[in-house]
């Protein structure tokens, strides 16, 4: 301690600081009191760029800070998301032999169902009516976790708190070992990670607010690198995993038709004088590409088989289409779209547009399919991120925790935007800040303008200017 006190003593002092304000932010903050959120938030930001650039970047004190940062969480109950009281819901349903997929929970309570069932009445009301009124939309990987963190010992709320967190934490452990080791395959700086790790949106998203895309990204970055080291099967058991947490890896699948078609690597062994042919390769490529999606595919499928029916079927599909569909906060695109079917029919046409724009995100995913080159990890990387945040850009739903992933891919990448839209997201919390809950449009807007800047700066503009020097 006192080695470490000596030659790092400025991020220390940030270290001590930062603690002080996540456990300001962890038990004393509502997202009411946007004010202090929005203080805080910043300040944190601050603090953590100080402790990664003062520490030099030594490994094994960013950890340390890293790890200690997401403990002081531990005991507190989320304070900007009530989603957990769902997952604690999902996990006690499966306990107690009941399909989570098959009934609402409003249901569930109007007809006296599981009067055994800790703390029924405290979730129920604690989910939300929105929650409460629809099925469950979590894939099986992430109602299992639901299930693990309820066998935390103790039948409060808060033990079960705690078993979600500790495993979110886990998760986090397991993407900062994995993507260490991807960076240092790619020849990339392996510090670069802690622009992750030490990212306060995400300690304070996944962390704090316990939403799982931590645990999803765990998986994707394991399931990239053992794709990298040559394993593949193994990376297609792997990415099914991934998207049995959150189905987002879903539409970045079609992006490994190019990685599987190069020459490059997968070669077999035999040659014709002396050289491979290339027919061949090319087919023994497509082959494996056909096998990588078949073993994700037959993955995935055993994953949710023990809680399959037609009646699953359809409460699942109705459930994922609402957010297309039905759902509205923080959108960009759409929101411009939804103002233009104001102007010309009075009405707000989410139902035609949300079905429009979903479209348009599939005809961007087979363009960065067929028309890039993804022949590498870090290309294919490049273009998930890429993807993904186009995908956004159209959703009609974007919460804050939806972004952690860009702020991951970003590691990996040049680009910058996802760092600056992890900051400016908090935002969107301003839209609790009345008793309607409802969104100042100027607010987003301010919060879109800076991203979309940021965004077509380092998409568009900086990479014009790099091709002029570049040919001078």
């Amino acid at each position: 301690m006192i080695a470490i006190w000596k030659y790092h003593k400025i991020p220390v002092l940030f270290f001590i600081a930062s603690c002080i304000l996540y456990l300001w932010f962890a038990y004393s903050i509502t997202r009411l009191q946007t004010a202090q959120l929005l203080i805080l938030y910043v300040a944190l930001f601050v603090f953590a760029y100080k402790i990664i650039k003062s520490s030099g970047f030594n490994f094994r004190l960013l950890v340390v800070f890293s790890i200690i940062f997401r403990l002081l969480f531990l005991f507190a109950i989320p304070n900007l998301s009530q989603d957990f009281y769902r997952f604690i819901w999902d996990g006690q349903m499966i306990l107690s032999g009941l399909n989570p997929y098959l009934s609402t929970p409003d249901f569930q309570m109007e007809q006296g169902i599981l009067t055994n069932f800790p703390n029924q009445v405290e979730l129920h009301n604690g989910m939300g009516s929105l929650s409460a009124s629809h099925f469950t939309n979590y894939p099986p990987i992430n109602q299992l976790c639901f299930v693990l963190a309820n066998l935390f010992p103790g039948t409060s709320i808060l033990s079960s708190v705690i078993g979600l967190r500790l495993i979110i934490i886990a998760a986090d452990i397991g993407t900062l070992y994995f993507g260490k080791k991807l960076l240092e395959r790619l020849k990339l700086p392996s510090n670069k990670i802690f622009w992750y790790i030490l990212n306060p949106f995400i300690i304070i998203e996944l962390t704090g607010n316990l939403h799982f895309e931590g645990v999803m990204i765990f998986f994707l970055v394991w399931s990239l690198y053992v794709l990298h080291i040559g394993k593949w099967k193994w990376a297609a058991v792997i990415m099914a995993f991934s998207i049995s947490v959150k189905l987002i890896p879903l539409m970045l699948l079609p992006l490994f038709f190019g990685y599987f078609k190069k020459d490059v690597k997968f070669k077999e062994p035999e040659a014709i004088n002396g050289e491979l042919s290339k027919s061949k390769v090319t087919v023994n490529n497509l082959l494996k590409l056909i096998v990588f999606y078949a073993i994700t595919g037959l993955t995935s499928i055993l994953l949710f088989i023990s809680f399959f029916s037609m009646e699953f079927i359809t409460n699942y599909t109705k459930t994922v289409g609402l957010w297309f569909g039905n759902f509205e906060f923080n959108a960009s695109i759409y929101y411009l779209t939804r103002s233009i079917g104001y102007a010309i029919t009075g009405y707000n046409e989410i139902a035609i547009i949300g079905k429009i724009l979903p479209i348009i995100s599939i005809l961007i995913i087979l363009g960065f399919t067929f028309f890039k080159q993804n022949d590498s990890i870090a290309k294919l990387i490049s273009s998930m991120l890429l993807v993904l945040t186009l995908y956004l850009f159209l959703s009609t739903t974007v919460h804050p925790w939806y972004i952690a992933t860009l702020v991951f891919f970003s590691v990996f990448t040049n680009y910058k935007y996802p760092l600056v839209w992890s900051i400016v997201i908090v935002l969107s919390y301003l839209a609790y800040s009345n008793t309607e809950n409802s969104e100042n449009l100027w607010i987003i807007a301010l919060e879109y303008t800076i991203v979309f800047s940021a965004f077509i700066w380092e998409v568009f503009s900086k990479k014009s200017q790099l091709s002029k020097l570049a040919s001078n």
